[in-house]
């Protein structure tokens, strides 16, 4: 049942609450949030967890230890974990390759006339395990594991891990090079974004907060009221909803609701709304997904473009998750989201560690392994921060990839219809190989690739202020 917003504030200021309700001062910001806030602690009322955040987080409140109060900071975790990450990625990631090697998981090449593809043959791959442990092992540590983003995306890089994992298995150990069968590969990404896109709906913990009379109007479900001291002392309340809303560019107030597309409905508008929100989800995470595992097929392509795309990610979830940061950018605030930086950060430094690696000449392949998750866990993150529609313009590099390969299957098909034999619009798809069978060096391919991908980065951030 939907809940229209208390009648006491409607947004505007009002007296101090009932001394029923808990006040708590925000964690970074001069913010004062009442109501729900069980929600949002200060300190964790859950049990002690056996990791960095929460033992330095007991130790800081018990014991008043010296710089343990830096962990309740987002921006020192985050740093933390790029540097832990790192570690992880470029010092234990040799010491994987060579297992790698000795168990002769080694990449089988198929002969395509590529310059440079026969020295590939018996490079070690499955390598995105490095990724993949560079990036739990620190998130694990550093960041709140009562946060239902952080436990949403570990459980997608898990998820993810082992579709590409059982993908590169079947290839590698059972020498078939078509590896797992296509219907699996895109259950198991349909699988991830209805958990994902269903979770987002039903969990009270996942919310974006708004006007009251805003939410009333609309006919949000609120979770909560919170309410914000204003510098004469008053409170102006607002509230967090659970709604199928996102950002925009270019539309007014910067945000969309998906309820647009089914407003033929009426009032039952809202009622159905998620299975537009959820099919979405399932479309954005499919697609980023199958265009990353498209992009690898160079040295360091994937990884140097999916390191782009995570940092501007980064970005987008601190401003997010940041009340102010929201407010100025006139974006949608969305409590707890902050938690993702961190997550981000250990995402980045795997990816930036891995690159270690992995640039030209390889010593090792991510594989699916890596390969799918990666791109699966873009999406998801931008899901999660409500900004899946930016994802054609950030993640530009992967839909281009992408649709030079639809474009190629579309026109050889046609063009054998009609000709009786079919003809080719690029030399080779995906477009990197094109470009190769042009005579570019693999590494001017990838660093090129690299520098559309940063101006695509750029680009999507500055959308955020055009109206």
């Amino acid at each position: 049942m939907k809940t229209a917003p208390g009648d006491r504030a409607r947004g505007s200021s009002s007296a101090k609450p009932s001394d029923k309700e808990i006040i708590v001062e925000g964690l970074l910001l001069n913010v004062v949030y009442v109501g729900g806030v069980e929600r949002y602690p200060r300190l964790s009322q859950k049990k002690l967890e056996a990791m960095l955040y929460h033992i330095f987080e007991y130790l800081n409140n018990e014991y008043d230890l010296p710089g343990a109060g830096l962990f309740q900071y987002i921006s020192f975790r985050a740093g933390l974990a790029v540097v832990l990450s790192l570690i992880i990625s470029i010092l234990f990631g040799g010491h994987i390759i060579n297992w790698l090697r000795r168990a002769q998981i080694g990449e089988t090449v198929r002969d395509l006339g590529l310059a440079g593809q026969n020295q590939k043959a018996g490079t070690p791959t499955m390598g995105g395990v490095i990724i993949i442990l560079a990036t739990l092992i620190p998130c694990l540590l550093l960041a709140r594991l009562d946060n239902i983003y952080i436990l949403l995306m570990l459980f997608s890089v898990i998820w993810l891990s082992m579709i590409g994992f059982a993908d590169d298995y079947i290839k590698v150990f059972k020498k078939d090079k078509e590896g797992l069968k296509g219907i699996f590969k895109v259950a198991g990404q349909v699988g991830l974004g209805l958990i994902v896109g269903v979770t987002m709906l039903v969990s009270d913990e996942i919310s974006v907060r708004m006007d009251p009379k805003v939410a009333a109007e609309k006919g949000y479900e609120v979770v909560s009221s919170v309410y914000k001291k204003s510098p004469t002392g008053d409170y102006i309340e607002a509230v967090n909803v659970k709604a199928a809303t996102t950002n925009l560019p270019f539309y007014k107030n910067n945000e969309l609701d998906y309820s647009v597309f089914v407003g033929f409905l009426g009032d039952k508008a809202q009622d159905f709304v998620w299975i537009v929100f959820v099919i979405m989800a399932v479309l954005v995470i499919t697609a980023v997904s199958n265009g990353a595992n498209l992009t690898d097929g160079l040295d360091g392509l994937a990884t140097g473009v999916s390191g782009i795309v995570i940092a501007a990610l980064g970005v987008l979830a601190y401003v997010s998750g940041n009340i102010k940061g929201a407010e100025y950018l006139n974006i949608l605030y969305i409590p707890q989201s902050g938690e993702l930086v961190v997550f981000t950060a250990c995402l980045l430094g795997g990816c930036i560690g891995f690159l270690w690696h992995n640039v030209f000449p390889a010593r090792v392949f991510m594989g699916d392994t890596g390969s799918l998750m990666l791109g699966g866990i873009i999406a998801a993150l931008a899901i999660v921060i409500r900004k899946e529609l930016l994802i054609p313009v950030l993640c530009g590099v992967f839909l281009i990839e992408n649709l030079s390969v639809i474009l190629q299957v579309w026109y050889f098909k046609r063009t054998k219809k009609k000709y009786g034999e079919g003809r080719r619009l690029f030399k080779m798809a995906p477009l990197h190989h094109h470009y190769q069978k042009n005579g570019m060096h693999e590494v001017t391919i990838a660093v090129r690739f690299w520098i559309v991908q940063i101006l695509l980065a750029v680009v999507t951030l500055i959308t955020l202020k055009i109206r």
